[in-house]
């Protein structure tokens, strides 16, 4: 883990208007001072980031909510007080000292608080809420070690805080509680059921209807989150689903492909699967997304021609 002087270092870098990576319990993030318009712009260009997409500003805790959100309803004051610090956003009234560039524009602001101690040193060292959406390229993989993130923004950045490999694996859950009932807006670490149970019945749909942002990108209209694009999170290599089992399925994309990628559940195998690189994976959920990503870069860094799960 980083040690307080380089932490420290981290922070005078962000008060400087530098670029930080550092780790949070889902993946990497690439933290900006959210106060600071050409700092989070910096962000937007190192990533090849689309203007319409917001970044989600992260906190220590509730008590730094007053200077980044201009309202804090009860919902949001209930569901922090149970989920943070953790991987749930919430998506609520912008404060006027937030500027528009991490809004995309638009009246709302995405916040959350991370677990990851290494990212709680930061945001205190820095004594300023952080920009900061994952560690990687605009669309591809997200990153959840330290390799991760050189692979993708390498040169890019001034420094990166080192935590070792991320626990969740998958990006935060966010949730618009700006209406009524509240609105999921992407799936993550924190499932529907577990909201559910803390505030009642949430509308899921609006998670499962991704927006499309083309080349004029620059002025399409703003999102409420990140992660609503039709394309995220994804590897370079195409990849495609086959049912458990499918045995004849990934014999065709063998003969197809002359090196395949696999993401196998358990035991599976395959008699003839020649030129397959196989991962094995944990079929129980949360360890099946903890190594998601990092498979997937192995098989990236593997030159597989496409992967299959």
């Amino acid at each position: 883990m980083p040690s307080a002087q380089t932490i420290a270092q981290a922070a005078a870098v962000l008060k400087a208007g530098g670029l930080v990576s550092f780790p949070t319990e889902t993946v990497y993030g690439l933290g900006a001072d959210a106060l600071q318009p050409a700092a989070v712009g910096r962000i937007f260009g190192a990533k090849g980031r689309p203007a319409a997409n917001p970044v989600i500003v992260h906190v220590a805790g509730v008590a730094d909510v007053e200077g980044v959100a201009a309202d804090w309803p009860a919902v949001a004051a209930e569901l922090a007080a149970r989920f943070w610090p953790g991987p749930l956003t919430l998506v609520v009234a912008k404060h006027r000292a937030i500027p528009e560039i991490v809004t995309a524009g638009g009246p709302t602001v995405a916040i959350r608080a991370p677990a990851h101690p290494v990212a709680q040193a930061l945001i205190r060292a820095a004594r300023a809420p952080i920009a900061a959406p994952s560690a990687n390229a605009s669309t591809h993989l997200s990153a959840t070690r330290a390799e991760h993130v050189l692979r993708g923004l390498d040169g890019r950045i001034e420094l990166l805080l080192d935590g070792g490999p991320t626990t969740g694996g998958l990006e935060s859950t966010v949730l618009d509680v700006t209406v009524s009932p509240p609105r999921l807006l992407r799936p993550g670490l924190i499932t529907p059921a577990e909201i559910e149970a803390a505030i009642g019945k949430i509308d899921a749909a609006a998670a499962a209807r991704p927006l499309e942002i083309g080349q004029d990108a620059e002025h399409a209209a703003p999102l409420r989150s990140p992660g609503m694009m039709a394309r995220h999170y994804a590897p370079r290599v195409p990849l495609e689903c086959v049912a458990p089992g499918d045995r004849e399925g990934i014999r065709r994309l063998c003969r197809e492909h002359r090196r395949l990628g696999w993401l196998k559940l358990g035991m599976e195998e395959i008699d003839d699967a020649c030129g397959v690189f196989a991962i094995e994976m944990p079929r129980e959920p949360a360890a099946y997304a903890a190594q998601l990503y990092a498979a997937l870069h192995t098989l990236e860094a593997a030159n597989v021609e496409r992967i299959i799960a």
